[in-house]
């Protein structure tokens, strides 16, 4: 059965109410089911509308595109979330660790759009056409459940379990490199924490850019030109510690980086 308005607004009130206080809350499973896809996002959107009230939409994330952060989680397809102007830092930048629940870092490609991905195949090579750019980018998800104690239905709920990122500075076209081919380490306080490469993005982070495009279409709201996408994970996410330093090297797209401050800072 759907779950009725009450139940998807019970679920976003208690997701909420976790993003409000700092204080991660019970799943949602209980109240809209492990699998129920459509239900999640409509908890999602609802949740994102009470958490960032009149929030500008700067892009989107593709969430558990790689099979080590799939295992992770206990997962074992993608999902999406919305990405807003006020969770966006740059390279180098200090983030107040207050702002995080349970945060863990990842690092991946992120494409900036040309053009918008509503009409036509929506497969990797018109994906790649829309592209402008790509750079470096840290995603450091959160999960507003206590214990990261999810099924894929909280994960969309929570908003893909989307935290902040952070883009690095260097811009390349993809005339220039290839996602694909691309290989990255990431090190937290200088030790090596996670490596992987594109192909470990859904086999191509183009690919997932594919894949995103058309469900957003479905969800009728498609991906339009100057969006941020996050494309997905290129190997396993760690775990962050208040004043943790975080760098991502990303083969031709160089590094980003970025600091968290004490809990009370």
């Amino acid at each position: 059965m759907r779950p009725d308005d009450a139940v998807v607004e019970s679920s976003a009130q208690r997701l909420a109410a976790a993003a409000a206080t700092g204080a991660p809350c019970a799943p949602v499973r209980d109240l809209i089911g492990r699998e129920d896809v459509a239900a999640a996002y409509r908890v999602q959107e609802r949740f994102n509308t009470l958490r960032v009230p009149g929030g500008v939409v700067v892009g989107r994330k593709i969430g558990a595109t790689s099979a080590a952060v799939q295992q992770q989680l206990g997962v074992d397809q993608p999902d999406f979330g919305v990405l807003f102007a006020d969770m966006g830092y740059r390279d180098g930048d200090e983030i107040p660790m207050q702002r995080l629940l349970q945060p863990r870092a990842e690092a991946e490609v992120a494409f900036v759009l040309a053009a918008d991905l509503a009409d036509g195949p929506l497969d990797a090579a018109q994906c790649r056409a829309a592209v402008d750019y790509a750079v470096a980018a840290l995603e450091i998800v959160d999960s507003r459940i206590a214990g990261w104690d999810i099924s894929f239905g909280d994960t969309v709920a929570d908003n893909a379990s989307s935290g902040l990122f952070i883009l690095g500075e260097k811009r390349l076209s993809l005339a220039k490199f290839e996602p694909i081919e691309i290989t990255m380490t990431m090190a937290i306080d200088g030790e090596t924490v996670s490596t992987g490469n594109g192909a470990a993005c859904l086999g191509d982070p183009l690919n997932a850019l594919s894949w995103l495009a058309l469900r957003a279409r479905e969800f009728g709201d498609p991906l339009r030109a100057g969006q941020v996408i996050l494309s997905g994970a290129l190997g396993p996410m760690r775990p962050l510690h208040p004043g943790a330093t975080v760098t991502a090297d990303i083969g031709a797209l160089g590094s980003v980086s970025a600091t968290f401050s004490g809990k009370d800072a």
